[in-house]
């Protein structure tokens, strides 16, 4: 038997049950109809009914059907975030970690500059030397070490100008006269200090005439390293003869440096 069948059987016992419902109302005395059934006779009459072998239970069926694509498509973005959850938390974790690391890297570096740059300023004002460790070896290419240099700077310098070794006897004569800033009176003369800078540096710790031979020294030097031509025998074996009495090997007092200054 078909579900259209069994359904029209259904109607027809529903229908039937319906009519004697009706059928004992309409012989009950107008009394007795009159009162209004008690809930206990509601319930008595349903469950007579219910007990009818011809009036259809309930009744519980289980289909199978094939899951509609929208359902899925619904469900599916859901796992799909889930699942991602972790990752976008591990990357925004990273990223955060990074940005403070970029940020400390980026203080350790300025806090590095400004005290190299404090340093430098120090220097270039001929402020204290900060120690015996951070003396330079060389001047630019020029070796200025003490133990590279003869006792005597100035008749060697003056030997070699006469033998005809005219640039390394002008050599020798700045070497010299910066080694002895540096070593002997504490000149702070850096690695990298032009000849202008040296003469600032040292009419900070040259007595005035000191200063002043020191300055013709330089000249002599740049024009025979720079201005392509050499200068005379007379001013090169002046200097020479005057290197050690101005620029000694031991530093002056402090108070002959006073009185010499005043």
């Amino acid at each position: 038997m078909g579900s259209a069948d069994t359904s029209r059987l259904r109607a027809l016992r529903i229908a039937a049950a319906v009519l004697a419902v009706c059928a004992i109302v309409a012989m009950t005395p107008p009394a007795v109809a009159a009162e209004a059934p008690t809930r206990e006779q509601v319930k008595t009459a349903v469950d007579k009914v219910r007990a009818d072998p011809n009036m259809p239970g309930t009744k519980t069926e289980r289909k199978l059907r094939f899951k509609e694509r929208d359902d899925e498509e619904e469900d599916e973005p859901e796992k799909k975030t889930d699942s991602l959850d972790w990752l976008r938390d591990f990357i925004r974790s990273v990223a955060e970690g990074a940005r403070w690391l970029i940020w400390g890297l980026g203080a350790l570096a300025l806090a590095w500059l400004v005290v190299r740059l404090r340093r430098w300023m120090q220097v270039r004002a001929g402020g204290a030397r900060p120690g015996k460790e951070l003396l330079p070896s060389h001047v630019g290419s020029l070796d200025i070490r003490p133990e590279s240099l003869p006792d005597d700077i100035g008749n060697a310098a003056a030997a070699l100008w006469q033998r005809g070794q005219h640039r390394p006897a002008l050599s020798l004569l700045y070497r010299g006269a910066l080694s002895r800033l540096v070593h002997a009176h504490e000149v702070p003369v850096r690695a990298a200090s032009t000849e202008g800078e040296c003469m600032l540096l040292s009419a900070t710790r040259l007595t005035p005439d000191a200063q002043a031979f020191f300055v013709r020294l330089v000249g002599v030097w740049q024009l025979g390293a720079y201005g392509g031509r050499l200068p005379s025998t007379a001013q090169v074996l002046a200097v020479c003869g005057e290197f050690d009495r101005h620029l000694s090997a031991a530093a002056p007092a402090v108070a002959d440096l006073k009185g010499a200054v005043a």
